[in-house]
């Protein structure tokens, strides 16, 4: 007869789940056991906001919830930023906590805050778990955590039911998958017609589609109408950036270049369009919209919905591609000018060793199939709109949630779930502070992640945006003094410097070729920053 804790493990690992992140407190003993039995390795990471990242990942790249732990209060804390990102980045996760025991909750008991408020704004549902209500609990988390649109769950483990004996039936081998209604037949009718009468629509993609792993069907959508695309950052791979009719990303640098070819749009279509990243009216014109998503679109009263279509978006997408469409009034040579002139902008010529040296080198390096982990800051704006990427899943980058620190534990995560892939992140030095602690578990755990880090000095997204409010730098310049990296290693891990592109390509060759991480510190010019994102979205 299992206990509770071993009940949970061998469910766990016979719904897929193979790597669990956090960091244990002394309740947490008897499910880390159950776990290294079952066949989970629990990963202890050096922070629990790390490990709800790793996660994170983990759930993206193979659609089976990650699973995530911490401790009573502060472990609790620090693990909410990692679930919040689940949340607003569309990740399933399942994160569990230690809570104390019935008895106790709402005592003054050291460590202890109350989970279940906390975690209720951050998930899609949070609740706790005991021996009498473990079957329903956990497969309605899964149903729950995988469900449109995905995100976290969070189960509160009571701090006296791990060793609660438990009927083997209660193990849980499958859930119920929500399975999303086709869409309305009027509603595909009135798409069909807004497409038909259009002139010059735009294709906008986003989150959703990635999600749902639509590429192929888009792009077969794209070569038959020659319509133009532009994609929203975590949606970079749906086309490729040399596809003729790949117009651009919005949001991010350069996208101010991008606007040439959707404001001459007479019809925005957003398919699968998330607007947790950018919402329709920060940047369409003043034309209708077609929405098609899993879900109802989220904009202002003044922003004109033409039409909306909603449910299972492979099958509405597969009506319209069954449609004779007009030829559309777009020059593809225009277009391809645009698109050209948009990557010349962001590699401009320099004395000096610029962020776009840098990323253009690595993107030479790196395996046309690797994997780039972008952390947050004004490195990523430009990442986002320079690095090319031809497939899904390849470009893993937080946008919804937007927090620092999320390069470093997003390359484990995608390490781990993709061992055979090269992985680099791209971090700057004020990101790299928050989490670089997390090198200590890719060396502790051999994993081959390269990190680059863009060593400027400065916080230069929100230096950045302090001079466009024509106030001085305060708090985000001179970061530190001397050397970033003082030294050869950092934690144990190798650092390669690099000071201009010849360098830094003979580190990246050393870094990718490497059995463990290794740092690649690219000593770089801030300044260009400010000319390189875009002043305007519309």
């Amino acid at each position: 007869m299992p206990t509770l804790a071993e009940q949970l493990a061998q469910s766990l690992h016979a719904l897929g789940v193979r790597y669990a992140f956090g960091i244990p407190g002394g309740p947490s003993i008897p499910y880390m056991e159950a776990m290294r039995t079952s066949g989970i390795k629990f990963v202890l990471t050096a922070n629990e906001q790390s490990a709800g990242m790793m996660a994170d990942i983990c759930g993206r790249l193979t659609g089976i919830p990650g699973v995530c732990h911490a401790t009573f209060g502060p472990g609790a804390t620090n693990l909410a930023t990692g679930v919040g990102g689940a949340l607003l980045d569309r990740s399933p996760l399942l994160a569990f906590t230690t809570e104390v025991k019935a008895a106790d909750r709402g005592r003054k008991v050291q460590m202890n805050i109350d989970h279940q408020a906390l975690y209720k704004p951050l998930t899609k549902w949070t609740t706790r778990l005991s021996g009498g209500n473990f079957r329903e609990t956990l497969a309605t988390a899964f149903s729950i955590a995988t469900a449109e649109m995905p995100g976290p769950v969070h189960i509160g483990l009571p701090a006296d039911i791990d060793g609660e004996i438990l009927d083997p039936a209660a193990a849980v081998a499958g859930f119920d998958q929500t399975v999303l209604p086709p869409p309305a037949p009027q509603a595909l009718a009135a798409a069909a017609a807004l497409l038909q009468k259009a002139r010059r629509p735009v294709l906008a993609i986003g989150l959703t589609a990635a999600r749902l792993g639509l590429h192929e069907q888009i792009r077969r959508f794209v070569a038959a109408n020659n319509i133009p695309v532009v994609l929203t950052p975590m949606a970079k791979g749906i086309i490729a950036a040399t596809h003729p009719c790949y117009a651009g990303v919005l949001f991010h640098a350069g996208s101010d270049l991008v606007a040439a070819v959707y404001r001459q749009a007479d019809l925005v279509v957003g398919l699968g369009y998330d607007p947790v990243e950018f919402n329709y009216e920060s940047w369409m014109p003043a034309v209708p919209l077609l929405h098609i998503d899993t879900q109802p679109a989220d904009i202002t009263a003044d922003q004109a919905i033409a039409g909306e279509v909603t449910g299972d978006l492979a099958a509405a997408l597969g009506h319209l591609s069954s449609l004779s469409l007009p030829r559309y009034a777009w020059d593809l040579d225009e277009i391809a000018a645009t698109r050209r002139k948009v990557f010349q902008a962001l590699v401009p010529p320099s004395d000096a060793f610029t962020p776009s040296q840098a990323l253009a080198v690595l993107r030479d390096v790196l395996p046309a199939d690797g994997i780039v982990t972008g952390d947050v800051g004004a490195h990523l704006h430009l990442l986002g709109q320079l690095w090319k990427v031809d497939a899904p899943q390849r470009f893993i980058i937080t946008n919804g949630w937007s927090t620092m620190g999320f390069g470093i534990p997003a390359a484990i995560g995608a390490k781990l779930c993709r061992p055979a892939s090269a992985v680099a992140c791209v971090t700057g030095d004020g990101g790299f502070l928050m989490n670089c602690g997390e090198l200590m578990t890719a060396r502790r755990l051999g994993l081959g992640v390269t990190v680059v880090v863009l060593c400027d000095r400065s916080l230069s997204l929100i230096e950045v945006k302090q001079k466009r409010k024509s106030v001085p730098p305060y708090a985000t310049a001179d970061l530190y003094q001397g050397e970033y990296f003082a030294a050869g290693q950092f934690l144990g891990v190798p650092v390669l410097p690099a000071r201009d592109p010849a360098e830094m390509r003979a580190a990246l060759q050393t870094a990718l070729a490497a059995a463990g991480p290794a740092i690649v510190a690219a000593v770089v010019d801030g300044s260009v920053y400010d000319n390189l994102i875009a002043r305007s979205y519309k």
